[in-house]
């Protein structure tokens, strides 16, 4: 009997606010379904959130998608990042600036890891509404540092920040859709 390759949970936050966001969203959604060991289980809905850091740009449109993986962290961060160039991010993106898209590893199963580019859980997680709100849409992990639910985190998040919902869609059946 083979072991299940796709045996890691992974909560991938998405965000996107140049362009097309809706597409930009979709196209990387459709991008990590196709990586070798590599499922989206489920998307949550897309959210529009005012900008962090430089408020000079327009609104993020964010989703967070669970994956399933064989991946190790490293290796699904290397995917990440190659997907982000793809799309047209430049590597000399000015941090909390616009952007075509963006990805993150928000958490891995239950693990923790501090290498030199990928922190495991991600360290904003439980101070960004623009996350914990489409992440709850997917599920309710505890955070492995923490010890609280996504939930609890949100309850306590001092985030003042608005977080609307863009729309409604199905959740995927045979493959990730961003359907609003």
């Amino acid at each position: 009997m083979n072991p299940d390759p796709l045996n890691n949970v992974v909560y991938i936050g998405a965000g996107s606010n140049i362009g097309n966001r809706l597409t930009n969203l979709q196209q990387a959604c459709n991008m990590l379904d196709e990586l070798s060991q590599t499922s989206v289980e489920k998307v949550s809905d897309v959210y529009i959130s005012e900008p962090f850091g430089y408020a000079d740009q327009e609104w993020f449109y964010n989703a967070v998608f669970k994956l399933r993986t064989g991946l190790t962290p490293k290796g699904l961060l290397l995917h990440c990042q190659r997907i982000e160039f793809l799309m047209g991010r430049p590597s000399d993106h000015p941090r909390w600036g616009p952007r075509i898209i963006d990805l993150d590893i928000l958490l891995y199963n239950d693990m923790t890891c501090d290498l030199e580019h990928l922190t495991v859980p991600h360290p904003e997680l439980h101070k960004r509404k623009f996350v914990l709100v489409p992440l709850l849409d997917v599920a309710n992990p505890v955070h492995p540092v923490l010890g609280e639910t996504i939930h609890e985190l949100l309850e306590n998040c001092g985030d003042s920040s608005e977080v609307e919902r863009v729309g409604t869609k199905q959740k995927p059946r045979s493959g990730p859709l961003l359907n609003l």
